[in-house]
């Protein structure tokens, strides 16, 4: 931001504002760094079986999405991706990717799993480790959000907040960005994001992935009836780690 001058008293000096505390921002970077192990990870045992089902078992004739390889004319691999019945070709990128120059059969791309082209076992280590992180790391946010101030000041919505809801969406829609003080703190729409991924998608997640354990069943037996069988767990599991990544 240009520095205010005679000529131009209308400009302000330029200031840092840190919106959140030295804890928040610790944690998030925690969280930034075990997500993206967890969605790469994810990916390389997802890629083990690449198609999602609804119910207690894998109906292989009707998935809801599947990442496929179907040969062509020459023989060479074609993508095919299937969601709820419609295919469609997706070849390089999902379905039959490039490995060493070659079109291979795969779910998803090698550079997109970790770790590399094809280690199921390995990346269920990664992928359960760094779970354990998430967990720890979110119950270290919460009991900070909540025992603190951090859930009033920054997360709770005020009823100025409520009040205001139709016009923050309608500046979302116009892209109208706020400005000056407005800038300095979340807006309601943010706050509910932020709230429902935090407390909402969060647990939902880790409580699906451990639904999928055989191990859990006495446990969670309830939750697997709940959603209707650990395929449906699995697809929900699934469909919460994309939202994480559109949020």
């Amino acid at each position: 931001m240009p520095e205010a001058t005679a000529a131009n008293p209308g400009l302000s000096e330029p200031r840092t504002i840190l919106r959140h505390r030295l804890p928040v921002r610790v944690m998030h970077w925690i969280n930034v760094v075990a997500m993206f192990v967890l969605l790469l990870s994810g990916l390389q045992i997802f890629n083990a079986h690449p198609a999602l089902y609804w119910g207690e078992r894998s109906h292989f004739e009707t998935p809801l999405l599947s990442l496929d390889a179907q040969p062509d004319a020459d023989g060479a691999p074609r993508g095919v991706t299937r969601v709820f019945g419609h295919a469609f070709d997706t070849t390089g990128v999902l379905g039959a990717s490039r490995v060493d120059g070659e079109l291979e059969a795969r779910g998803f791309p090698s550079w997109l799993t970790i770790p590399g082209p094809q280690w199921l076992a390995m990346g269920r280590r990664w992928h359960f480790f760094f779970a354990w992180v998430f967990v720890l790391n979110g119950l270290a946010y919460a009991a900070y959000a909540l025992l603190g101030t951090h859930f009033r000041r920054d997360l709770a919505p005020s009823r100025a907040d409520w009040r205001g809801i139709g016009r923050s969406i309608v500046d979302h829609a116009l892209l109208r960005h706020p400005r000056g003080e407005a800038a300095t703190r979340y807006n309601v729409l943010q706050k509910l994001s932020y709230l429902a991924v935090v407390f909402v998608l969060g647990p939902a997640m880790v409580l699906m992935g451990l639904a999928m354990s055989p191990r859990m069943d006495t446990v969670l037996g309830w939750l697997l009836d709940l959603v209707g069988g650990r395929q449906s767990a699995r697809t929900i599991h699934f469909a919460i780690a994309a939202l994480f990544v559109a949020f």
